[in-house]
């Protein structure tokens, strides 16, 4: 991107400035929106390069050797932001590609995937409810005790209980948690319900704060709006403003 401004991908929202590298994986909702004065306008905003999953999955069954790619695809589903370095380093390829054709297209083209899959640092963006859901991996028991916990999101329940329901004692349950899903019973827990408020905050324009405060499982409104705010970076106020203005400007266009 050669601006700066506001970007969506799935439910992250955070600003963005020049150099700004950002590869999105399939379906996944995104936009940029750019501070310009209005009237303005710019040469060129940014340069964007599309490719299908399905492509990738072709090259690989011709090429084995782009079989590392799939760990880079994956990682993409919920949107992978790149730091500068890398940045730097697609920029002039972006840049040549955009005029190349023939062999030398498709040269630039694996220089970049390359590029980006041996990129070290990169971040997802959006939450982790993007991702397939992982009980595929996970034991039996692990897996009811996340399917309690999806179902009875909103409701008080603690470790304990899960614990019983996955057949193990309170303390085995704890590490066997934070092993299958990186973090603990509350961080996990508390993200799950920050994604939910989220999800009402882009779906109910009625519904407010205080309401989908206690309705996503917060029994204090000043702890939800902190807990938001370490979560997502901003206010649950503000979400739904960047929210609005995003709409506005998609319909705009």
């Amino acid at each position: 991107m050669a601006t700066s401004g506001r970007y969506f991908v799935g439910d992250f929202i955070g600003e963005f400035e020049p150099g700004n590298l950002v590869l999105t994986g399939p379906n996944l909702p995104h936009n940029w929106v750019s501070d310009l004065p209005p009237g303005s306008t710019i040469p060129l905003r940014g340069r964007i390069l599309q490719f299908s999953e399905e492509f990738i999955g072709d090259l690989t069954k011709v090429m084995p050797e782009l079989s590392g790619l799939a760990a880079l695809l994956e990682f993409s589903r919920r949107g992978a932001l790149f730091t500068r370095s890398t940045s730097d380093k697609i920029a002039p390829l972006m840049e040549e590609i955009a005029a190349a054709n023939g062999v030398r297209r498709i040269e630039l083209f694996l220089m970049i995937l390359g590029t980006l899959s041996r990129a070290r640092s990169a971040r997802p963006l959006s939450s982790p409810n993007y991702l397939p859901d992982p009980s595929g991996y996970m034991s039996a028991g692990m897996n009811k005790a996340l399917a309690f916990i999806r179902q009875n999101l909103t409701q008080p329940f603690g470790e304990a209980e899960l614990a019983a329901i996955a057949g193990q004692s309170q303390s085995a349950f704890s590490r066997s948690f934070r092993r299958h899903t990186g973090m603990s019973l509350v961080q996990y827990v508390k993200r799950l319900r920050i994604n939910l408020a989220c999800q009402i905050l882009m779906s109910d324009e009625q519904a407010s704060i205080t309401d989908i405060c206690f309705e996503v499982g917060f029994n204090n409104l000043s702890n939800f709006n902190r807990q938001f705010l370490a979560e997502k970076g901003m206010p649950p106020s503000r979400f739904r403003r960047l929210l609005a203005q995003n709409s506005n400007t998609a319909r705009a266009a």
